[in-house]
């Protein structure tokens, strides 16, 4: 499990109490600072070698991922056999969340597609053929969908046609690499990421092999335009102009 430095400060008896089950990895700025382990009294009778260049923290399965948010009021993140906790997102995130979900909802308001704002659960399985072969569970920050009919449960178990994360302190390295892996390999058709920090929305475009066939960096002064709907496009100082 991965959590930001603030909540283990806040929560750090309920993150001992899950050591049982898992490593923590402790997040400061989006970077992994530290590992909490369990502790166990060493057993001299057993001969303990020390393995070099092997990763050692283990993966999660879905069931145990089921049963930490069933005993959580927090939300969290599957990604890869990772958990990730979901912090509350500050001010000027949800401001951007916020500008974007409105011209999106405009936009899709009478279409066969739609777009939708977390928290809503988005199982995704990458290159397998199934979600238990390869079980991820995302909350995007706007997911456009062209297939209601894929929502179960309160679930969403297709694939999205659009997402878009808004970057955070918290968020910023799993927003530009693990989820930037996640989607394009799970068949997403374009992925934003709109940053604050940066005042700038970056754009990949995926091919059907799921490979990055078009990548735009828009500026202030810039429009970001949706490689796949035609005619959604976004003024990048109007995402920005509130925060």
């Amino acid at each position: 499990m991965r959590v930001n430095s603030t909540d283990l400060q806040n929560a750090f008896g309920k993150y001992l109490a899950l050591l049982e089950k898992e490593d923590i990895i402790i997040l400061k700025n989006g970077k992994a600072v530290a590992r909490m382990s369990r502790y166990a009294e060493p057993d001299f009778a057993i001969l303990h070698e020390e393995a070099k260049d092997c990763k050692t923290t283990r993966k999660i399965t879905y069931a145990e991922y089921q049963a930490l948010v069933e005993s959580s009021d927090q939300r969290f993140e599957l990604i890869d056999g990772e958990v990730y906790l979901l912090a509350s997102p500050s001010y000027a995130h949800q401001v951007v969340v916020n500008e974007i979900a409105w011209r999106f909802h405009n936009y899709f308001k009478g279409k066969p597609c739609q777009s939708l704002t977390a928290p809503l659960d988005v199982r995704l399985f990458g290159f397998a053929t199934k979600f238990e072969e390869d079980s991820n569970v995302v909350q995007p920050d706007v997911v456009v969908i062209c297939d209601k009919d894929k929502i179960e449960g309160g679930t969403y178990c297709g694939v999205p046609t659009l997402i878009v994360e808004v970057l955070s302190p918290a968020t910023r390295s799993k927003d530009l690499s693990a989820k930037l892996q996640l989607y394009m390999k799970s068949g997403v058709a374009e992925y934003w990421i709109a940053d604050p920090e940066e005042r700038r929305v970056l754009n990949y475009a995926f091919t059907p092999e799921r490979e990055i066939g078009i990548f735009t960096v828009c500026h202030e002064g810039d429009t970001v335009a949706s490689a796949v709907f035609a005619g959604l496009a976004l003024p990048v100082q109007d995402i920005f102009a509130e925060i």
